[in-house]
């Protein structure tokens, strides 16, 4: 999903390469045990949990057989060739598994060192996110995989389930975001996690607000019959808004800057927040359609309670 997305030029634009080999910082997935309400985290946990227990009740990760739908079967499992063929609606089984990867599948396009709308940068906010995931994965003994990418490079690393790998794996995440990086390319990474991971997975999509491309949408409704898909973005700021200061804002992508004039300007703001909730809604529309978990957030202070809303969404979905 590439967008231009806006900060102020007046911050020099970071380098990926001198922060992918630079020391780790010091324990994310402490990080996020340390600055979140333990309710909170077990909340989070306690949904994970019913997550994994819905996919479990009719999936896994090998076909087993295929049997009659009963009622409260989840409509997602139905075979539709053979149901065709037999005329009544048939399932398919899978042999039920005590784990499941989860795969981080991040867009690390230069649009993502961003603001994002809590004016903090897109890339800190989709690292937070990716910890977060990471944090409660690990607790449930799951391994985590990353595929991250964007027009210029891609990143893979395969799934591990100890605190070092995933340390390790926040950290190459953090150090492929940077202003002066490629622009994004969302679908080379999708590609990527199609092609490498056939058996069932949680695959967690970190991007921007932009609206799937055409090929985009093909790729997440593919992943979707195969994976339990869950897409966060990371809202865009509003430029106008952060240009209200006197700061000079300009466009990652592009590097045009807004003109001064514009800047704070009040109906100008209300025009773009129009538009940013139509766009919105528009990108919401489109993942309900395609039965794909989404939520967005724009800030770390808000990123679990938007996970916690979503895990709960999926909860009451499959009772």
């Amino acid at each position: 999903m590439t967008s231009p997305t806006n900060q102020p030029s007046s911050q020099p634009p970071s380098s990926a390469a001198a922060r992918a080999t630079s020391a780790p910082a010091p324990g994310r997935l402490a990080e996020v045990r340390a600055r979140l309400d333990l309710p909170l985290l077990r909340r989070a946990a306690g949904l994970l949990e019913g997550r994994h227990h819905s996919i479990f009740k009719g999936h896994g990760q090998d076909f087993d057989d295929l049997s009659l739908y009963s009622p409260g079967d989840d409509v997602g499992d139905i075979d539709w060739k053979s149901s065709a063929r037999a005329g009544i609606p048939i399932l398919r089984r899978f042999v039920r598994q005590s784990n499941l990867t989860t795969v981080i599948a991040a867009d690390t396009g230069r649009e993502m060192a961003a603001l994002s709308s809590g004016h903090e940068t897109k890339a800190d906010v989709a690292v937070f996110l990716a910890s977060v995931v990471s944090y409660l994965a690990r607790d449930r003994g799951d391994r985590v995989a990353l595929v991250a990418g964007d027009a210029g490079r891609l990143t893979q690393r395969p799934p591990r389930a100890s605190t070092q790998d995933l340390e390790l794996m926040l950290h190459v995440l953090a150090g492929a975001y940077g202003a002066d990086g490629p622009p994004s390319d969302l679908s080379a990474v999708l590609s990527r996690v199609e092609a490498a991971y056939r058996r069932r997975s949680l695959v967690v999509v970190l991007t921007d607000e932009a609206h799937p491309t055409p090929l985009e949408a093909q790729q997440l409704r593919r992943l979707r019959e195969r994976h339990e898909v869950v897409v966060l973005t990371v809202a865009d700021a509003d430029p106008v808004t952060i240009g209200s200061d006197g700061r000079a804002v300009a466009d990652v992508a592009s590097r045009h800057e807004l003109p001064e004039f514009l800047r704070g300007r009040a109906a100008l703001a209300d025009a773009v927040e129009t538009e940013q909730a139509q766009h919105r809604a528009a990108n919401r529309a489109f993942f309900n359609r395609e039965r794909i978990l989404h939520t967005s957030a724009g800030a770390v202070d808000d990123a679990v309670a938007q996970l916690v809303a979503l895990l709960g969404r999926r909860s009451i979905v499959h009772r």
